[in-house]
């Protein structure tokens, strides 16, 4: 059972890491680690903007305490001046105290002027490498959209694409419809023609008919022409002799009037 679900777990890993390796885009990624970058380079100017505060603060008090510490020891002096010498003792005890937070606070600006030093550096450092990564992550994505846009092409010239895929399946089902409808077409002709298959119209005529009708047609035409014949016979024998009845003679016996003379050489 344990070595099932071990290889049901890989299984899984192997087709989830499948799944994310093909909805990866390398471009996408790039702007993502740039952009992370940037909040860490933020975060390190933040905190030299910190240090840098907390190191001014220390040299506002610093310049306070030096100037308490000035004021006590002139007061001092002033009181041993007019024989005050328990007030020019306490002034300068007071001073003593100032001078030890001095010291300790001079101690605070030296550590944060260091770190501050240090975070600057490394803000410089950083903004270097994201600066240098910023230019190659262009350059990685210009190749790869560069790369993308030559294969989409290739694939489109090559027909291996998925929609070239689907025009060309989609051009052959539409030439296999066409020539199925035309063979189809072609051999209902044949079988009509042939009068296998009946007419529902009446309209079509197998081979004998079609012979019957065409000897039917050529002998009512032939009969045409033959009364038309008889027809213009009897015209021409009536006009015949009303000619010769006219004139008195045969109209074999008249002289046309056009016939050419030919001279004796």
């Amino acid at each position: 059972m344990s070595g099932v679900m071990k290889r049901m777990g890989m299984i899984f890993r192997a087709k989830a890491n499948k799944a994310l390796d093909r909805a990866e885009d390398p471009r996408e990624t790039l702007d993502y680690s740039y952009q992370k970058q940037l909040e860490l380079l933020q975060k390190v100017r933040r905190g030299v903007a910190d240090v840098a505060t907390s190191r001014k603060r220390l040299e506002l008090q610093l310049a306070q305490l030096n100037k308490q510490s000035s004021t006590l020891e002139d007061q001092g002096r002033k009181a041993l001046a007019l024989g005050r010498e328990d007030l020019a003792r306490e002034a300068l005890s007071r001073r003593a105290a100032l001078q030890q937070q001095v010291t300790d606070l001079e101690t605070q600006h030296q550590t944060l002027q260091g770190e501050e030093e240090k975070l600057t550096l490394a803000a410089q450092r950083l903004q270097a490498k994201v600066d240098a990564f910023r230019t190659k992550k262009e350059t990685i994505k210009a190749t790869y959209t560069a790369a993308q846009a030559q294969t989409r092409i290739g694939e489109a010239f090559s027909g291996i694409s998925e929609e070239m895929g689907d025009v060309g399946m989609a051009i052959q089902r539409a030439e296999d419809k066409t020539a199925q409808l035309q063979a189809r077409a072609g051999a209902i002709d044949e079988l009509l023609a042939s009068g296998a298959l009946d007419d529902s119209s009446g309209l079509a005529k197998d081979d004998i008919q079609s012979e019957l009708d065409r000897l039917s047609g050529g002998t009512d035409v032939e009969l045409e022409l033959q009364r038309m014949k008889a027809e213009l016979a009897g015209g021409s024998s009536g006009g015949q002799q009303a000619i010769e009845g006219g004139q008195g003679r045969p109209q074999s016996q008249q002289q046309p009037q056009d016939t050419p003379r030919f001279d004796k050489q």
